[in-house]
């Protein structure tokens, strides 16, 4: 049975439906918090149970009978989301599955600015030491969060933000959809083993593309501004972000000038058989939404 946590949240839920078109319903069971929540998935005859990286025994239940476990990353940071990721790994080996695979990301380091890559790097550790055959897949950037970005600017008209690099924005239905590529191609015994080659859209662009592309999409100009980092940091808090939420979408900038996450691959055109979704289609399609 293929297991699929945090089948809840957006990249989850678009991986269970991914794979329902792939694979018969009941070869698929998802672990939640909660059930009310994936009615849906069961009605279509998926197996739904509660789970919870804080609770070993739970997991369990939810992992019960597995062949392949995706942990979808909590998003939690720091040590308590790693502390979780070892609770979901310990368990699934416990559960007998033959394979652990994650959703990492393709800026995965222990030394990078951006925050959540540490928490990547240190699963695909415990992975390569749990024993347990593993494919840890490295997601490119989630296009997602250009959109969180432009989102404000579009209202008034300027994108304040420090200096940037390329990044290879991807979208989640793309990454979704690989995704149960992956997992159907074990089935059938395809090697994907250790680290996936970086599933990335087609072409990277820094923040100055992003605001062209939205700028043309919405019909009016958007000023880039490029401040400081300090200034940044200023700014984010004056908006009553969280230090936290804060060091975090400054450690992004950072890591992106560095180059981190500018490489873009073919792979994930590959795996899905078509080109992936460009950044201008991501936009285009979200911000038609927004503005109606």
């Amino acid at each position: 049975m293929i297991i699929v946590t945090g089948a809840n949240g957006k990249l989850g839920r678009a991986v269970v439906e991914q794979l329902l078109k792939r694979v018969p319903a009941e070869q698929i069971a998802v672990s939640v918090r909660d059930q009310n929540k994936a009615q849906d998935l069961k009605d279509l005859g998926v197996r739904v149970r509660p789970g919870d990286f804080d609770d070993a025994a739970s997991l369990l239940h939810a992992f019960e009978g597995a062949s392949q476990v995706l942990i979808v990353s909590s998003g939690i940071l720091g040590e308590a989301g790693i502390r979780q990721h070892q609770t979901a790994i310990d368990t699934a080996k416990k559960a007998g599955a033959g394979r652990v695979l994650y959703t990492s990301h393709m800026g995965s380091s222990p030394s990078s600015h951006f925050p959540p890559m540490l928490n990547h790097a240190a699963t695909e550790e415990l992975l390569k030491a749990s024993g347990i055959a593993y494919t840890a897949i490295r997601n490119g950037f989630y296009a997602a969060s250009a959109v969180m970005l432009i989102g404000r600017a579009i209202k008034t008209g300027e994108l304040i933000a420090p200096e940037d690099g390329p990044v290879a924005w991807t979208s989640h239905s793309d990454l979704a959809e690989a995704t149960a590529a992956i997992i159907a191609a074990i089935i059938s015994e395809q090697k994907f083993d250790s680290l996936t080659p970086n599933l990335t859209a087609s072409e990277a662009i820094d923040m100055d593309g992003i605001t062209a592309i939205a700028s043309e999409i919405i019909g009016k100009p958007i000023r880039r501004i490029v401040v400081s980092d300090e200034e940044y940091r200023d700014h984010l808090k004056s908006q009553g972000l969280p230090e936290d939420r804060a060091k975090m979408l400054m450690g992004m900038f950072i890591a992106s000038r560095n180059g981190d996450f500018a490489q873009a691959s073919s792979a994930l055109a590959t795996l899905i058989g078509r080109t992936p979704m460009s950044i201008s289609e991501v936009l285009k399609e979200s911000l038609s939404h927004q503005l109606g």
